[in-house]
C-alpha cells in the first residue's frame, strides 16, 4: 500500500465509503482491450470544473503532497443512490456529503481529484487539483486506489451502476473530462482504468463494466477531434453565438447567464452588455474567454433539467419550447405542461424521451 494513503491497512476504501451498501466500484477501461493508440497532438479542450471553494469544501485536514508521476486515470463510482437531484445545488451536495465520508475515514480531505454528479457537474475533490491542472504535469496524492495513489488520478461518478447506467449527462462529462486528462498529462487512453483492476472490488458496477471499451473510443474520438470548441457527441451541432446575434437563443442564452449569477437584461440582443456578461462567465468557469458561445460555453450554461425544477433555466427551456411551437407561461418552473412539451420534443426529434432536458435535448433546441 502506498505510504502516502491515508487508508487504514486491510481496509478497502470502498468499502468505508459505502457501509451498508457493500463493495462498490471504480469505472474502468482495461480488460481485453487492444486498443493502444498514443494520445493525438491535438489537446482536447478543458471542461468546466467546478473548484472546492465554490461548492464548499470544508478546509483539508492536513497537507496535501504533490506527485508528478501520473500513470493512471482510475474512474470511481460512489455506490450512492440513483435518485437524487440532477441541478447545480444537488451537485454541490453530492460533493460535501463525500467529504464528509472521507473525513470521517479518517482521510485529509475528498479523496478523489473529481467528482461527476448526476447531472454532469464536473468538481474538483481533493484540494490543490485545479493548481495541479493549471501548473501542468503535477497532481495532488489522493487516497482512492490502495497502493497506487501516488501514479493515479481519481474520478468518482455519482450513483450505483450495480444494475444500472450512468446518466446521459455523466456520459457526456466523463468522456470530455477525461480526453481532457489525457492530453493535460501526455497519457495515451490505455492509461484509464478503474478501481477493480487495482484492488479487490466491484467497482464500477456489473451493469456498466461492459461498457467501459465504449467509454475508451469515446475518449479516444474526442482526442482525435480536439480543438477549443469541440461538438458534444449528440449529432446535433451546437450554434454559436457572436456579438450582433438577436433572436430566440440570444434570449435563451441571456437566460442562462442569469440563472448562472450574471446580471443583465433579457432583450434577445446580444450587444455589449451579453458580451461583457458572457466573458465574465467564461473567465469565473475557467474557459477560454473569447465572447463567443459554442459548444463548450453553452455546456456550461446550461444545467440539466426535471420535472419540479424552478430556475432562470427553466424559464430559457420554456422561451426555446415556445419557439417550437408550444404555448407554456414563462414562469420558471417545471411542472406537468413543460414536461410534457418536452417529452412532445424529444419525441418529434426522435430523442430519448425521458422527459430529461441534458446535453442533447438542449442542442436540438437551439439549432436553426
Amino acid at each position: 500500500m502506498d505510504t502516502t494513503s491515508e487508508e487504514p491497512s486491510g481496509i478497502s476504501r470502498r468499502a468505508l465509503l459505502t457501509g451498508a451498501l457493500g463493495a462498490a466500484g471504480a469505472l474502468v477501461l482495461v480488460g481485453s482491450s487492444t486498443f493502444t493508440a498514443a494520445p493525438a497532438a491535438r489537446a482536447a479542450a478543458r471542461p468546466n470544473i467546478i473548484p472546492c471553494a465554490t461548492w464548499g469544501a470544508s478546509p483539508a485536514r492536513g497537507t496535501i503532497s504533490m506527485s508528478s508521476t501520473p500513470r493512471n486515470i482510475v474512474v470511481h463510482h460512489m455506490a450512492s443512490s440513483n435518485g437524487t437531484g440532477t441541478d447545480l445545488d444537488a451537485a454541490y451536495s453530492i460533493a460535501r456529503q463525500v467529504q464528509g465520508w472521507h473525513f470521517d475515514n479518517g482521510w485529509i480531505d475528498t479523496g478523489q481529484h473529481f467528482s461527476v454528479s448526476r447531472g454532469g457537474y464536473v468538481l474538483e475533490g481533493r484540494h490543490r487539483t485545479i493548481e495541479g491542472l493549471d501548473t501542468g504535469g503535477v497532481f495532488p496524492i489522493g487516497s482512492h486506489v490502495a497502493n497506487n495513489n501516488s501514479t493515479s488520478l481519481g474520478i468518482e461518478t455519482e450513483g450505483d451502476f450495480t444494475s444500472i447506467q450512468p446518466t446521459s449527462a455523466q456520459w457526456e462529462s466523463l468522456v470530455a473530462l477525461i480526453a481532457f486528462l489525457c492530453t493535460r498529462y501526455g497519457l495515451s487512453v490505455n492509461a484509464i482504468k478503474g478501481h477493480r483492476d487495482f484492488n479487490s472490488t466491484e467497482c464500477p458496477g456489473n451493469a456498466f463494466y461492459p461498457r467501459l471499451q465504449e467509454l475508451r473510443n469515446a475518449v479516444a474520438a474526442r482526442i482525435d477531434g480536439g480543438g477549443e470548441e469541440p461538438p458534444p457527441t449528440t449529432g446535433q451541432p451546437w450554434p454559436t453565438l457572436n456579438q450582433g446575434a438577436s433572436g430566440f437563443r440570444v434570449t435563451a442564452l441571456q437566460r442562462l447567464l442569469r440563472h448562472n449569477g450574471r446580471s443583465l437584461g433579457v432583450d434577445g440582443s446580444f450587444g455589449p452588455e451579453t458580451l461583457a456578461q458572457v466573458r465574465a462567465f467564461q473567465q469565473s468557469s475557467g474557459l477560454v474567454v473569447d465572447g463567443s458561445v459554442g459548444p463548450i460555453t453553452w455546456g456550461a450554461l446550461a444545467p440539466t433539467l426535471n420535472e419540479g425544477a424552478s430556475s432562470l433555466a427553466v424559464a430559457a427551456l420554456q422561451g426555446l419550447l415556445n419557439n417550437r411551437g408550444h404555448s407554456l407561461a414563462v414562469d420558471e418552473s417545471f411542472g406537468p405542461a413543460t414536461l410534457s412539451a418536452v417529452r412532445s420534443f424529444q419525441q418529434s426529434n426522435a430523442l430519448v424521451v425521458d422527459g430529461s432536458v441534458g446535453p442533447i435535448t438542449w442542442s436540438h433546441l437551439l439549432r436553426a
